[in-house]
């Protein structure tokens, strides 16, 4: 018997049956449905983690700082010898990651790197508080203009070199109405201030023993007086929140890298802090070359240096996705497992209900390889029709999901749920195949049949 008129026979036995064929590929539609979306959310994640990445960082960059726990996962929690250049960050959990800093002399060494053409320290400014003439003051925070974060602006532009003029911001939106301007295109060209202090300091402890010496703390609280900086910036642009920013809460104000560097030395003189970092930006020439980018790396390495590239990060972000990936595609499979059973009960009882007709066909000549092809071939018409139907509906749920999520997330141009047709065409096929060999049991009953006794069953 041709294998052609073997499929036509097995598609006519399952429309002949269509209320349990149609209830047995569903419980495969249930699989397909999950194990799509779940491809489908792993492509959105990886997507969007691409664009995160090539959003906030420059290819050409190597992230460079001092402690080798630095760009791990893993972070000791044995108390480290005393260096004066470590600080202690809370990680929100009554624990303290300890990091050795970059100093001066480690961003000098860097400096005279021949491969390494450009090093940008990450200057983060704690502002006091910004304002401008006849308006209330705000908190802000301030942070270094870097190129390679691509800005979304809502009015102004930005520069065509590496850095934003001195004396110039980048404003966010959300100061727009605090500070009384009207529109975006309003505060293009306007002057605030920024003010920030000095840390506590041996003049303000004098300042307080003074006061207490004099009497005048004996029924106030006594009052340290601080040192303050006002300094007068113009806003060169407006920036609204991109849907790929690393970040939470309140956008900083992005300042001229001297600027930054001013303010944030004046905060931290005579702290800890004063010209430290954990990390810095580091940009190799010919970086775009990914040899020449993991040589310098490995070399860097070599002299003490703690690095991680942009693809080390993107890997990072990669990984959490695969594993979220995998506990999701755990209950798609766990869900193909009970269909699989179903496939076969399904058969087993198709194989008894048509036992006569099994004997008829063998009487009349059909080989018995013949019989087990027909039975493995329904199984396998099942598991498409069940592929098919589980894809379908997690596309027509994607359709109407992408839309909420992005409204929800604020994720802007990015779509989470990203359908590759190879992928769903795949899909159906390995549940084919899954469905196929489900059915090599019931398959193999049907073609071991005696035609004789066959015929005899009433």
């Amino acid at each position: 018997m041709k294998l052609l008129d073997v499929v036509r026979r097995s598609g006519r036995s399952l429309r002949s049956a269509k209320a349990r064929t149609i209830l047995t590929a569903l419980a495969i539609a249930v699989g397909g449905f999950t194990l799509t979306l779940t491809l489908a959310a792993s492509n959105g994640a990886r997507s969007y983690g691409n664009n995160l990445i090539a959003s906030n960082f420059d290819p050409s960059e190597l992230l460079v700082g001092k402690d080798p726990d630095l760009f791990t996962n893993k972070t000791s929690s044995k108390p480290k010898e005393y260096d004066e250049s470590i600080t202690a960050l809370s990680n929100g959990g009554g624990a303290n990651l300890q990091f050795k800093r970059m100093s001066v002399d480690d961003i000098a060494k860097l400096r005279q790197n021949p491969s390494i053409e450009k090093v940008r320290e990450n200057y983060q400014v704690t502002i006091q508080y910004i304002t401008r003439q006849g308006q209330k003051r705000y908190t802000a925070s301030g942070e270094a203009y870097n190129s390679a974060q691509k800005p979304e602006l809502k009015a102004g532009s930005t520069p065509g070199s590496d850095d934003i003029a001195a004396g110039t911001v980048l404003l966010p939106d959300d100061y727009l109405g605090p500070l009384g301007f009207t529109s975006a295109q309003d505060a293009v060209g306007k002057s605030i201030t920024v003010t920030v202090r000095q840390p506590f300091s041996t003049t303000d402890i004098q300042s307080l023993a003074a006061q207490i010496a004099s009497g005048k703390a004996q029924n106030t609280q006594p009052q340290p007086t601080f040192q303050t900086q006002t300094k007068t910036f113009t806003v060169s642009g407006v920036t609204k929140k991109p849907a790929t920013s690393f970040n939470i809460g309140a956008r900083p104000i992005l300042l001229n890298q001297s600027d930054a560097q001013i303010l944030n030395e004046y905060t931290t003189k005579g702290t800890a802090d004063y010209q430290k970092f954990i990390y810095v930006y580091a940009r190799v020439k010919n970086g775009t070359d990914p040899q020449q980018l993991t040589k310098v790396q490995d070399q860097l390495k070599s002299q003490g240096f703690s690095v991680q590239s942009v693809k080390d990060t993107q890997k990072q972000i990669t990984q959490f996705i695969d594993i979220m990936q995998s506990i999701v595609s755990v209950f798609g499979v766990i869900t193909l497992i009970a269909s699989v059973f179903g496939v076969v009960n399904t058969q087993y009882i198709s194989v008894l209900e048509r036992t006569r007709e099994i004997g008829l066909m063998k009487a009349l000549g059909m080989r018995r390889r013949d019989i087990r092809r027909l039975f493995m071939l329904e199984a396998g018409w099942i598991g498409f029709l069940g592929g098919a139907i589980g894809a379908v509906l997690a596309v027509l749920a994607g359709l109407v999901l992408n839309p909420l999520i992005t409204k929800k997330l604020d994720l802007g141009t990015n779509r989470l749920l990203i359908y590759q047709p190879l992928q769903i065409i795949l899909l159906i096929v390995m549940l084919i195949v899954i469905a196929t060999i489900a059915g090599l049991l019931p398959a193999r009953k049907a073609a071991k049949l005696d035609p004789i006794q066959a015929l005899r069953t009433e």
